[in-house]
């Protein structure tokens, strides 16, 4: 992989993670246009190490709220705390069963199926469409809201649908609160993250190549600064009720990405 591409790559992934564009089918688009024709291991790769570069993003930006999580949880009390990290947890339930037993499927999807990356971006701009006009209000996310929420983020591991857009939007047409829809929806995918990581790197499913590494070092790099704007960017966005213009974005480049596929089938 080119210098170039792996910082363009990286910048796609550390905008659109946080962005309800869908980060992984962006890379995926964004591979066929620069001719990236990675086999499915190293495709796979060079997406974890993206994302775990945005996980640390969201680490710096919501520094204060997980430590403040983290110490309210250690009082082993039934505080606020320790609830909404018991929702997190939840949350990741769905998200854990899919990895655990379709891992393989899911892996061959990574590998340049322009034309389901395209579909899956209009859903995305369905879902983002319906949550806009959803009104606002005060409402937490409840156990059960974190539950359902973790169904949308397994979904979201298809490429194409946006794991922000979803999750954002299922908890705002639950009746949540925007601003803790947003919060709830970047911190509920870091455990992840991080555990699939561990897990692969325990087991070896991904297939290192030591030429790759400077590539691998400045995707990373390019996805974390980029990922430290869009973060911060999008919570305000959120606030804002803008989420109409994500869909119009997703239904284009969902449309054209389609049209692509067909034109080079």
């Amino acid at each position: 992989m080119e210098i170039i591409d792996a910082i363009i790559l990286g910048i796609i992934q550390g905008l659109t993670e946080f962005l309800p564009v869908s980060s992984s089918g962006h890379l995926e688009i964004g591979k066929a246009i620069l001719g990236e024709d990675l086999e499915a291991e190293t495709s796979l790769l060079f997406t974890v190490v993206l994302h775990f570069a945005t996980a640390l993003s969201t680490l710096v930006v919501f520094r204060k709220d997980i430590l403040d999580l983290i110490k309210g949880a250690l009082k082993f009390q039934w505080n606020e705390d320790l609830q909404f990290v018991t929702k997190i947890v939840i949350s990741m339930i769905p998200a854990v069963i899919v990895g655990l037993f379709f891992e393989e499927q899911l892996e061959q999807l990574f590998g340049g199926n322009i034309m389901l990356v395209g579909f899956m971006l209009i859903i995305t701009a369905i879902l983002l469409y319906f949550a806009d006009k959803a009104k606002n209000t005060n409402k937490k996310v409840s156990f059960k809201d974190a539950f359902i929420i973790g169904v949308s983020q397994a979904i979201a591991m298809l490429p194409g649908i946006s794991r922000s857009g979803a999750t954002i939007s299922t908890s705002v047409l639950l009746g949540n609160d925007k601003t803790k829809a947003a919060r709830f929806s970047f911190l509920m995918v870091v455990p992840l993250i991080f555990g699939k990581i561990a897990k692969d790197v325990l087991s070896g499913d991904l297939a290192y190549d030591s030429s790759n590494f400077t590539s691998l070092s400045i995707g990373f790099v390019a996805a974390f600064i980029a990922g430290l704007f869009a973060c911060t960017w999008m919570i305000a966005l959120v606030k804002k009720s803008k989420l109409i213009y994500f869909a119009i974005y997703c239904a284009i480049v969902g449309l054209i990405a389609v049209l692509f596929s067909m034109l080079n089938a």
